[in-house]
């Protein structure tokens, strides 16, 4: 899906006040029902990092850990069935996965005091080794309860998002099938000795709306102004100084106003392109163009 600026900014005008819960999603997608669940969610996991990085380090301050886990000890004895850590964590406007870790690490300095006589220290490696003690002290169930309510942060995210990650891959090398278009792919291309690489190199290049295209870029997120000008620093134009122009693919959508490098040999879409033009007279399978470097 492609949005305008001003359509981009009201969405993230709405979401300023939102909390990274599955709730919070739900109000989004009523509030903006034209726009895709999977798109809505990109958009508000992005600005919700961006305000993240600019709060988190007062959650850090040692008065403020502790202000947070005399808080939780207190109100968790008082209410034993509330969701104590996952409202704590909203209330002050902190992911609730951040807030159960540092929770977690607060919760774990007393633990190693308690068993230091034992000589016995207890660090993030070891917490697989004493699941009981955690759980005879009644923080493993809200440390899940916030993992599992948090869609920005957290295990649980990050596995949904590499795996989405993963299937859109797929679905991209499916596509090129169907296209009978030959390629390589990264793994294929790391083991010919390429350290930074796209998820596609054509080993034909194809023409898409006119322009050429010797890679293909996959990118299961939303396309906004920091995220596209950092892939471009960081990956893109690497990319085209050493195989050429390319096309990426913001699955979940971008700004539309950032597709304005066509010109210089980067092309943005939201889906698998249709107008494809394969170059009959392009290089011969198996060549790839010479690595500079």
């Amino acid at each position: 899906m492609k949005l305008s600026r001003a359509e981009y900014k009201e969405i993230v005008r709405w979401t300023e006040h939102l909390r990274p819960t599955r709730q919070c999603m739900k109000m989004l997608k009523e509030r903006f029902p034209n726009h895709s669940q999977s798109t809505l969610l990109s958009i508000f996991s992005l600005e919700y990092q961006k305000r993240t990085k600019r709060t988190i380090s007062r959650h850090h301050a040692p008065d403020v850990i502790e202000s947070h886990y005399q808080r939780y000890l207190s109100e968790s004895k008082a209410r034993p069935t509330a969701p104590v850590l996952l409202e704590l964590a909203n209330e002050v406007d902190l992911s609730p996965a951040l807030m159960a870790r540092i929770i977690l690490d607060r919760f774990l300095q007393d633990l190693e005091g308690e068993t230091r006589e034992y000589h016995f220290s207890i660090s993030h490696s070891v917490l697989s080794v004493i699941p009981s003690i955690i759980l005879s002290h009644n923080i493993s169930s809200p440390s899940f309860q916030c993992t599992i309510n948090d869609c920005c942060y957290g295990p649980l995210v990050d596995c949904i998002k590499h795996a989405i990650g993963q299937e859109h891959e797929v679905l991209l090398r499916d596509k090129l099938k169907e296209r009978n278009l030959s390629y390589l792919d990264e793994n294929q291309l790391r083991t010919m000795g390429y350290d930074k690489t796209p998820d596609i190199i054509l080993e034909v290049p194809i023409a898409v709306e006119g322009h050429i295209v010797h890679w293909i870029e996959s990118k299961a997120s939303f396309g906004d102004d920091h995220s596209h000008r950092t892939y471009l620093n960081e990956q893109f134009w690497s990319y085209w100084n050493r195989f050429g122009p390319g096309l990426v693919i913001y699955w979940y959508g971008f700004i539309g106003e950032l597709d304005c490098q066509r010109d210089r040999g980067i092309l943005l879409k939201d889906c698998f392109p249709t107008d494809i033009s394969t170059l009959c007279h392009a290089s011969q399978p198996g060549q790839l163009p010479q690595d500079p470097q």
